[in-house]
């Protein structure tokens, strides 16, 4: 089988925004002018195409990023719809990965919310150009301008507004573009109404004046005071996207059908193909020697998984992107991360949670792999003869965690294997047994991430489980450097026990974790040690010295101790860098630190003042407020331990009128009353 589609004619986009700008709503449109639906379901009624899963369906709510391909203007585009709740960011970080360009979707009333800040950053990570799509233009209080006050070029300007919206001007060509029917499907493209063309010229003037800045020729033109072609515009364009030099932005109602047309040309004219990106750089597996690898199907072949999911019929999904090669269905691949070969049995083409076989794929597609048994998300595919290891994918640590038990005994087995499952799927979720009490403590990013979770452990794998209340994610860490001295002997009759550390234990940078330095010189504690000696340290680290929360942030540095000839041992020495480790703490100044949310609440004016007053009693900090159309909004910092039940609160305070959104900001010291309660409680258990 050949290639159908041309590399350069294939596009990798995502639909990223904050929730409930529309982004679902948007690819439900796009599948349609595309073709590749003949219905159009809506999100308010559980029937989009996209959010397959039955949670999804019962929410209105993205909660797993879905994959499908379309086809536009002869161009073939591989869209991933994300989530929008900031608990289910994992999927956003997992797909801007692997994608070459975005869509960025903003809500016309709202404009730029905590979540279209945090995917913004995000997409600037992994330098993905984009276009932004100005959505829901038909609601009352929608003010596009508003909304495009940060973003330098303006693609187009809205005709009409709130429910007279009734079509766009393209900027490029200087036409009107009106649709005429209720599924936008009838559209005529006619001349600038004249209450509109001063105000269309004034803004294609700036717009001529940044394109042509991005190209010497266009320069030229423009100080040669020549007007340039809308060949020559779309030209500019493409290149300022490509270099992220500017960021066009387009306007439309998905919902009313109108506006979603002109932006998949703009996905088609301005977002990269795989061409257009820089070549995928990795190392050689066991080595610091680079590898380079161009999009092009003669380079050995070479993929990223992205995600896993499980499905009930085929077993287990990865997701994969391919960067260079061929890969045909039935052939080896290695596992570069993990260092085996795994045979790859089926290759499928998604359509949201439909498959469609494929015998052979290509650069640049993404596509589904079965019969994977050891590949996970971030590990590199790739031909066992040219071997190359791609850079991982990274996640951030769980905030919150609950304690959840099987109903029956039944249940007790089934419950242990749905954990591990879809643990294998979630990098973001987290299983482990205390040590103590042998629980069974599962993590993530929020509360509804673990509603979602347990409540598929009951429709997917059949588990009844009882789940304890929410707790928070607390971390420890130290103020001061300490020195910390740890002998351990035990003498027994036969062979003894000996191993002595000393260690400098001091704060790490913020955000650097931990940090092991050996500064052992005349052998005082043998290199055979060593490694044992940074297990001990790391593992009473994670374990909590102080109220029993993992240490971050630290660095300890080993630089002397002592050994004995016969009675010394790996076990001696992972007890005695266990108890200098202890000891160093209790003399540095410990502290326990708590996450530290940043919260968004929108309401009308007259529950401003209860709304703040019981954010401060939250112990939280107010940051600002401003309008919003007809509301307010009052931005905080408010710890995550003060926020369980807020959404119940806040409908009772302002009867149900305010809305809230929240993200992981930081962490900060607990105060000191509260951290001693929190070390009395941990002492106690």
């Amino acid at each position: 089988m050949t290639r159908q589609v041309p590399l350069a004619k294939t596009r990798n986009i995502g639909i990223i925004a904050h929730i409930d700008a529309g982004k679902t709503t948007v690819t439900e449109r796009i599948l349609f002018y595309t073709k590749k639906i003949y219905k159009l379901g809506e999100v308010h009624e559980g029937a989009a195409t996209m959010d397959w899963m039955p949670q999804e369906q019962e929410r209105g709510i993205t909660i797993t990023a879905a994959a499908t391909t379309c086809f536009w203007n002869d161009h073939r585009i591989n869209i991933i719809d994300t989530p929008g709740h900031v608990d289910f960011t994992v999927e956003v970080e997992r797909s801007l990965r692997v994608l070459d360009g975005a869509v960025v979707v903003f809500d016309g009333v709202a404009g730029v919310e905590p979540q279209s800040e945090t995917v913004w950053r995000q997409a600037d990570r992994y330098s993905v150009p984009r276009i932004c799509f100005i959505n829901k233009l038909d609601r009352t209080g929608a003010d596009f301008w508003r909304c495009v006050d940060m973003i330098v070029d303006r693609l187009g300007i809205p005709i009409g507004n709130e429910d007279r919206f009734e079509g766009v001007v393209d900027l490029v060509e200087m036409k009107a573009i009106l649709y005429r029917d209720d599924l936008g499907s009838k559209i005529d493209v006619v001349e600038i109404p004249e209450a509109l063309r001063a105000e269309a010229e004034q803004h294609r003037e700036k717009m001529v004046e940044v394109v042509a800045e991005v190209d010497d020729t266009l320069t030229h033109k423009y100080l040669e005071g020549e007007a340039l072609t809308p060949e020559e515009l779309r030209h500019g364009l493409r290149l300022g996207t490509l270099q992220s030099r500017f960021v066009p932005v387009l306007a439309g109602s998905a919902l009313k059908n109108k506006g979603v047309q002109p932006m998949l040309d703009a996905v088609t004219l301005y977002l990269p193909s795989p061409l257009d990106v820089p070549p995928i750089i990795g190392v050689r597996p066991g080595t610091d020697q680079e590898v380079v690898r161009t999009a092009d199907d003669k380079e050995p072949f070479t993929a990223l998984v992205f995600k896993i999911a499980a499905d009930p019929f085929v077993g287990k999904l990865a997701f994969f992107r391919v960067y260079a090669g061929t890969l045909k269905a039935g052939s080896y691949v290695l596992n570069s991360a993990k260092g085996r070969k795994e045979r790859v049995g089926r290759i499928l083409e998604m359509h949201a949670n439909h498959r469609e076989e494929m015998e052979e794929v290509y650069a640049g597609d993404i596509g589904a792999l079965v019969g994977l048994k050891d590949s996970f998300t971030g590990d590199t595919l790739c031909d066992p003869e040219h071997p190359i290891l791609l850079e991982t994918i990274t996640f951030p640590e769980p905030v919150i965690e609950v304690k959840i038990e099987p109903r029956t005994k039944a249940d007790q087995d089934k419950m242990g294997i749905a954990l591990q499952r879809l643990a294998e799927e979630d990098p973001t979720f987290r299983v482990h047994t205390d040590a103590e009490s042998g629980e069974t403590l599962i993590a993530g990013m929020g509360e509804l991430h673990l509603d979602v979770i347990v409540d598929r452990m009951v429709r997917e794998f059949k588990v009844a489980a009882n789940v304890g209340r929410p707790q928070v994610s607390y971390r420890e860490t130290v103020r001061r450097a300490a020195e910390g001295n740890g002998r351990f002997v035990r003498q027994t009759g036969g062979k003894g026990q000996y191993g002595h550390v000393i260690l400098k234990l001091e704060p790490n940078e913020k955000g650097a974790g931990f940090e092991f330095v050996d500064k052992i010189v005349g052998g005082t504690i043998p290199r055979e040690y060593m490694r044992a000696v940074e297990h001990g340290i790391r593992e009473t680290l994670e374990t909590g010295i102080y109220a029993g929360y993992p240490m971050v942030d630290v660095k300890a540095t080993v630089y002397d101790g002592s050994y004995h000839e016969v009675d010394s041992s790996e076990m001696a020495f992972k007890i005695a860098s266990s108890m200098a480790v202890k000891d160093a703490v209790e003399k540095a100044d410990p502290v326990v630190l708590e996450p530290m949310m940043q919260v968004e609440v929108t309401m009308p004016e007259q529950f401003m003042g209860d709304v703040i007053g019981d954010l401060n009693s939250r112990r939280g900090q107010v940051e600002g407020m401003d309008s919003r159309g007809s509301t307010q909004v009052v931005r905080a910092f408010v710890p995550l331990a003060e926020m369980f039940g807020y959404a119940t609160e806040l409908r009772s305070m302002t009867q149900g009128r305010a809305s809230y959104s929240m993200e992981l900001s930081h962490y900060a010291e607990v105060p000191g009353n509260l951290a001693q309660e929190l070390v009395a409680k941990s002492r106690v258990s």
